[in-house]
């Protein structure tokens, strides 16, 4: 295989000229090339006006081995009898969801209980409240099939490092979403075909033997001299097994509640606190490309900033979603909850993203293991309260928030200032009051500084939306080698391994899905 790299497209030059820049490099008659692969794609604005897409690729030499296929990156069968009880996964986000396809490939036909609703009447659900119906407490934007990530921009970038991230991203190609996940810098699938594609994974699950029961939650678990035994679903039914992955989402708060008082061994954990801003997605190409995305022939910018205070406490915008909008992400009455979504043509109007603050454990009022949890709860409370009881949110922008002007009265806007994409909708408010006192202080400090990073980034008529809270849990179930959870004494609880976002072991859709395809290759392990 033969690798280039930096093989530059000025922006709008058509992807056909690939081709030929590549016969350019290696020197071969125009129209020789046969197939190519791309590695990576990225933007280079460095330069502006000069834009530029970035391409890495790899050309294959006589005599190199084939490229795998899928089926190269499924697991070994495991023999008839090798499961006499059938593993069982508590919660069906991208962990639970990439367990599931791990092992029902192994075929060990597993049963996943998932307390939320099937994608198509969750959508239903969410859309009714975002109307302003009311809150379904198993069907939200947190809790049903696809977990959290179903409400986002189903972004696929993270930090961690896997040997399973290509047999995750070809997974989701086999399922329905574009090819270009597989190379594209700050890869997204977009909520519209992450959707399709969380269905065709289900059904995959299925049609190897794996069962999946929605609004069914994993209620007891049964151990016995330090082994599982069995688990409990909706209060009553038993199911008999000897390995269980707990894969509950940030959200799942009884659930992290009901195994702290079984006696797990938990710690507290670092995690965030901030809310959403949004600008015009027009002044957002302009400050990263110097023109509308469209005249470039490019996606929608994106940003990712950074600032660390004088305190040491850092500030950063994390899921980012260009041309989207923020959305109503509570799963308990009486809270308020934000996160930000797109689609994948991220057409809308409005950048949007979260800008969060660091939350220490030397910041929580004990030494609980579930501090975070509670002080998640108060300021999302007092947000509910803020924005009016009825889940409208509570509202700001830039200029009132830095006490630099005042447009509060009713968020008048100028034709340069967003309009509000939350729905129900946003009520005029000071955001300070329901957030920490260092949040807001953070907040009031670094919005300049990321400005200084972003022109226009702390606009006057940059508005924030409160609160974004469950940007990662707060808590982490301790783990033993083996990946089995661990007793307040040390011991290890066998056949119980708790993963994913809500036990602490990941951070967006493919961290979970990463550990989710490592908890179900422990298992298979054992039994192959």
């Amino acid at each position: 295989m033969i690798r280039l790299d930096q093989i530059k497209l000025r922006a709008g030059e058509p992807d056909e000229a690939l081709r030929a820049k590549i016969e350019k490099r290696l020197g071969m008659p125009s129209g020789s090339l046969g197939s190519f692969r791309v590695l990576s794609e990225s933007v280079d604005a460095r330069n502006k006006p000069e834009i530029y897409r970035v391409f890495n690729v790899a050309v294959p030499e006589e005599g190199d081995a084939p490229e795998k296929a899928y089926e190269d990156f499924l697991p070994r069968r495991a023999a008839a009898g090798s499961f006499d009880e059938r593993p069982v996964i508590a919660g069906f986000g991208p962990c639970g969801m990439f367990a599931a396809l791990r092992l029902a490939q192994a075929g060990a036909c597993p049963i996943v209980a998932e307390r939320g609703a099937s994608m198509d009447e969750r959508v239903k659900a969410v859309e009714a409240f975002w109307g302003g119906g009311a809150l379904d407490v198993m069907a939200n934007a947190q809790f049903g099939e696809g977990g959290a990530g179903t409400f986002s921009d189903g972004k696929l970038t993270t930090g961690t490092k896997s040997p399973w991230s290509e047999y995750i991203l070809r997974s989701f190609v086999r399922a329905g979403a574009d090819p270009d996940i597989l190379y594209r810098q700050r890869a997204h699938i977009g909520t519209d075909v992450l959707r399709r594609a969380v269905v065709n994974i289900r059904n995959e699950i299925i049609r190897l033997g794996g069962e999946i029961r929605f609004r069914t939650q994993l209620t007891a678990v049964d151990v016995q001299g330090g082994k599982l035994r069995g688990v409990w679903l909706n209060g009553s039914e038993y199911v008999k097994t000897g390995a269980l992955i707990f894969a509950p989402g940030h959200s799942s708060r009884d659930s992290l509640r009901y195994f702290a008082d079984l006696g797990l061994m938990m710690e507290q954990k670092p995690f965030s606190m901030g809310v959403r801003i949004e600008h015009l997605q027009r002044d957002i190409d302009a400050a990263q490309y110097g023109a509308p995305h469209g005249e470039l022939g490019l996606w929608p910018a994106e940003y990712k900033l950074s600032v660390k205070l004088g305190s040491g406490r850092g500030v950063y915008t994390f899921c980012m979603c260009p041309g989207g909008f923020v959305v109503a992400s509570a799963s308990e009455p009486g809270l308020l909850v934000t996160n930000g979504m797109s689609l994948r043509a991220r057409d809308g109007e409005n950048a949007n993203s979260a800008v969060l603050v660091d939350v220490r454990p030397e910041d929580l009022p004990s030494s609980d293991p579930l501090a975070g949890l509670a002080m998640q709860e108060r300021y999302e409370r007092l947000a509910f309260e803020l924005g009016g009881c009825d889940n409208f949110a509570p509202a700001q922008r830039v200029c009132d928030f830095l006490g630099t002007a005042s447009r509060a009265a009713a968020l008048r806007c100028g034709s340069d200032d967003p309009e509000p994409s939350y729905r129900p909708g946003v009520r005029s408010a000071d955001i300070s009051a329901c957030l920490p006192p260092f949040v807001s202080g953070s907040l009031r400090e670094a919005l300049p500084l990321l400005g200084r990073k972003l022109r226009g980034f702390d606009a006057p008529g940059a508005l924030l939306t409160a609160i974004e809270s469950r940007s990662s849990s707060p808590v982490r179930i301790k783990r033993a080698a083996s990946l089995e959870a661990l007793a307040a004494d040390g011991s290890v609880i066998e056949g119980l391994y708790p993963g994913g976002e809500g036990a602490g072991y990941a951070g967006g859709i493919m961290s979970a899905a990463q550990d989710g395809v490592r908890l179900a290759e422990q298992i298979l392990s054992l039994h192959l």
